[in-house]
């Protein structure tokens, strides 16, 4: 299964970048990105939809 692997290892690197930067960011928080900023939407948006395809891999 290299291929749910490596999407799982996609999915937690997102997760890790956007928590990072939700850790820095004064407007986003760890669960919702801030509307004013374009990085932490970038961020979590990249998170949200490879979380979604893994678990729909999972299915």
């Amino acid at each position: 299964m290299p291929a749910a692997d490596d999407l799982h290892r996609r999915y937690m690197a997102a997760n890790t970048a956007y928590r990072r930067h939700a850790a820095a960011c004064a407007a986003c928080t760890t669960t919702v990105p801030s509307q004013d900023c374009r990085a932490g939407k970038r961020l979590y948006e990249a998170f949200f939809t490879l979380q979604e395809a893994y678990l729909n891999h999972l299915k």
